[in-house]
């Protein structure tokens, strides 16, 4: 791989980025192992993002790039169109094992954002295919995420996200966000405060009348937006409300799944099963992009009820690829034979201290966790929103950590492999750039 500077960036339109700020000054990641990136300088800097939420058994894992490398040399690709190969079905058997067999399906996509579209397409197709056709009414909430595709766009929540691109899909509705930084600021784990805000979506059944509704969609923590956190309740009484009236409820796990919140899932952490699931991300260590849509049996067997041909006219050219699934699979090994997931439960308690030792630092106005994920909410500069956030990301670079940020929140997400040590790396350089922020 070339770890020289490129002779030229002007070709490449680099995406969710301010192309002109970075490629006057760019932060060029050369090669990762563990819990370090290095730059192309040379210098270490600690992920404390998993790469974009992706990477929760650490960079260049080995077992992982081996069974990559091996299978790129026995099969660079098959299709999945009325054909396959065994790392396909080997690996959707065993991620429902790893599910506990909640659910009884996979379908393949190649990343969250058609994850999301597809779970939305089959939701729809699902009630067609029982007789109830009228059900194409489609609810997502404010500062949601959910990737990219019209479908996504159009049940997320995030306005930059969806100025530009209208319009978006018809018969959408959104149920309102949960943060409340008056009543729940510096909240660890879930906060106290907004379970009856589930309680909007009876009064879009009120107004549509359920018999149009056909799913509801929620990321079951919101990452992208800022690491909102659900309220004790809230996603309970969503199930409840959506058994009462006939609804799909769609857990979005692309960034929860895989051990983030310390459980396989988000859904295992609350309690809570969805009809489907979105993943994508960890699923295979971001190693090869790959997404899946979980899916429960009864779904799955409407389809089975209709005359013998193909159940849904839907799929990806690259749904399943073999290289996408050899990574999946070597994943799932390391998750278990390694207790990727075990010392992210060990390390949980320390690393929300150490976030919450960050109160009373300069411009911080909220500190939440939940897991392996923070969000450190600052005050905006009057007139410049995001510009102080963004400010610390470009300092926390320069200091050897990476981090995230979405608007004026800073999104801590590290690998899971971490200790004690990356943690007071994190955090202290963390703080010595949240000290020196204007």
């Amino acid at each position: 791989m070339n770890e020289s500077r490129p002779a030229s960036m002007s070709a490449f339109w680099m995406p969710f980025t301010n192309n002109r700020d970075f490629k006057a000054s760019p932060r060029l990641l050369v090669s990762a192992e563990g819990m370090y990136y290095r730059d192309v300088d040379g210098n270490r800097v600690l992920d404390g993002t998993a790469g974009l939420w992706c990477v929760p058994c650490g960079h260049a894992q080995p077992r992982i790039t081996q069974r990559v490398s091996e299978m790129v040399g026995q099969l660079d690709f098959a299709p999945t169109f009325q054909m396959g190969h065994p790392a396909a079905f080997d690996l959707a058997e065993q991620l429902m094992e790893y599910t506990g067999h909640k659910f009884g399906h996979v379908f393949y996509t190649n990343s969250g954002s058609e994850a999301v579209d597809t779970a939305l397409k089959i939701a729809l197709a699902y009630h067609r295919a029982r007789g109830e056709g009228s059900r194409t009414r489609l609810i997502g909430r404010e500062r949601g995420y959910h990737g990219v595709g019209f479908g996504g766009l159009s049940v997320g929540g995030i306005g930059n996200n969806r100025k530009s691109f209208g319009p978006l899909l018809p018969g959408v509705d959104h149920l309102p966000h949960t943060h409340n930084l008056e009543k729940n600021a510096f909240s660890r784990g879930e906060p106290d405060f907004g379970a009856e805000l589930a309680d909007e979506l009876e009064r879009l059944v009120a107004l549509h009348d359920a018999s149009t509704i056909a799913a509801v969609i929620i990321e079951p923590v919101s990452g992208s937006t800022g690491v909102l956190v659900p309220p004790k309740g809230y996603l309970k009484r969503l199930r409840e409300i959506c058994d009462r009236h006939g609804i799909l409820l769609i857990f979005d796990e692309v960034i929860t799944g895989f051990g983030r919140l310390c459980t396989p899932f988000a859904s295992d952490y609350f309690g809570v099963e969805p009809d489907m699931m979105t993943t994508a991300k960890g699923l295979t260590n971001g190693v090869v992009p790959m997404g899946a849509v979980f899916s429960r049996r009864f779904i799955h067997d409407a389809f089975m009820q209709a005359p013998p041909g193909i159940e849904l006219f839907h799929g990806y050219t690259y749904s399943g690829h073999p290289l996408a699934c050899a990574a999946g699979l070597a994943t799932l090994e390391v998750l278990r034979e390694q207790g990727i997931v075990e010392n992210a439960a060990a390390q949980q308690a320390y690393f929300e201290d150490a976030l919450h030792a960050l109160r009373g630092l300069p411009h911080v106005i909220d500190l939440r966790s939940i897991g392996l994920v923070a969000g450190i909410e600052l005050a905006p500069i009057p007139g410049k929103p995001g510009a102080r956030a963004f400010s610390a990301f470009k300092k926390a670079f320069a200091d050897g950590i990476l981090i995230r940020v979405t608007g004026d929140i800073i999104a801590l997400s590290p690998p899971l492999i971490l200790d004690k040590q990356h943690i007071d790396e994190l955090f202290g350089k963390l703080a010595n750039v949240l000290q020196h922020l204007d």
